[in-house]
């Protein structure tokens, strides 16, 4: 009986050994075992709904038209009958627009409508069952959320860029004016990949690619690129499919944010949104509203930042009457103010 249990020690022994020693050669040897991290599976889910854009002009040359190139960018199908987003700058003053699909066929383009505040056009190619990238609106961005930027710089052919989301929010300056709400990321924007699509790692639509600042020879700023928030490019999408064009409401007046200094020196209420400057014959200077002054509700909504503040006038039907509440001077007034239509469309 001894015998027999010694027997069985050194059999299990000598078996532990044998593992021990052989079993790293053969974890070695089969580097397919072990888990690596990959988008892959976002970019299979979004990457066919990326298209790439062409804006040509022809030429005549002995009474024959030659097409020529003059811009390229990226742009997003969102709808299955051919509705796409990109960015104005890549389809401005085109003869004709060229969609190619990444299977390979292609499309002449009508433009639907553009906008000049957010930079963005929509298109319209002939044809049905496109694919479409997934949307979630009950998942809200973060700073810190891995993106991926999918379009086509430089003409090379779809390509895909990695990076996380810098910031939200952010306001940045192009064609001399402010555009604000943007999401800032370091995933790489170059030339081709306006238009294009910002996705987070579930291969959900964050954002349109659309500026980026750092690549002229001039600029040494890297990593700060910027995109259109996927809520806001859905809303102008709608309108520019409905009317052809943004109608929005205008306010007239410049604006940021207010936070008191706990003591009272420059207010008591705990928030507001300040107004800097006021456009002469604006809607807000015919309300009697002046530089300095900070509001406090905008109709019954509390004024809490000047991006909130847009989101809202953007939306309000001209020729609308609001009662704006400010603070001038320690005092609180309320101010009637007609919302006229946003001039520039």
């Amino acid at each position: 009986m001894l015998k027999k249990l010694l027997q069985a020690v050194i059999i299990g022994l000598i078996t532990a050994i044998i593992i021990i020693f052989v079993s790293p050669f053969f974890y070695n040897q089969a580097p397919f075992l072990k888990d690596i991290l990959s988008y892959k599976d976002a970019v299979r889910i979004a990457s066919p709904a990326v298209v790439n854009v062409y804006n040509q002009s022809f030429t005549s040359i002995n009474n024959n038209y030659q097409a020529q190139v003059n811009n390229l960018g990226s742009g997003v199908i969102m709808s299955k009958d051919g509705y796409i987003l990109t960015n104005k700058h890549v389809i401005q003053n085109a003869d004709q627009i060229v969609v190619a699909l990444q299977d390979g066929k292609i499309y002449e383009a009508t433009l639907v409508g553009s906008d000049n505040l957010t930079d963005l056009a929509v298109l319209k190619i002939k044809t049905n069952n496109l694919s479409t990238i997934p949307q979630n609106p009950k998942r809200e961005a973060h700073v810190g959320d891995v993106v991926l930027a999918i379009g086509n710089p430089y003409n090379l052919g779809q390509s895909v860029s990695q990076g996380i989301i810098s910031a939200l929010g952010r306001n940045a300056f192009g064609d001399f004016i402010v555009r604000q709400n943007f999401i800032q990321t370091d995933a790489s924007i170059n030339r081709g990949n306006s238009g294009g699509a910002l996705i987070n790692s579930a291969g959900e639509l964050v954002g349109i690619s659309t500026l980026s600042i750092g690549k002229n020879a001039n600029e040494i700023a890297e990593g700060l690129n910027f995109a259109i928030p996927i809520e806001l490019a859905n809303q102008v999408m709608k309108k520019i499919i409905r009317d052809g064009r943004v109608i929005r409401g205008f306010f007239g007046v410049q604006s940021d944010i207010l936070f008191s200094n706990g003591q009272g020196a420059i207010s008591n209420h705990q928030k507001g949104v300040l107004i800097t400057s006021v456009m002469d014959n604006g809607p807000a200077a015919k309300a009697g509203i002046r530089p300095g002054d900070m509001i406090l509700k905008f109709g019954n909504t509390e004024a809490i930042s000047p991006v909130q503040m847009m989101d809202i006038i953007s939306n309000i039907k001209p020729n609308t009457i609001i009662e704006v509440e400010i603070s001038r001077l320690g005092k609180t007034l309320v101010l009637p103010v007609t919302i006229e239509e946003y001039p520039i469309n």
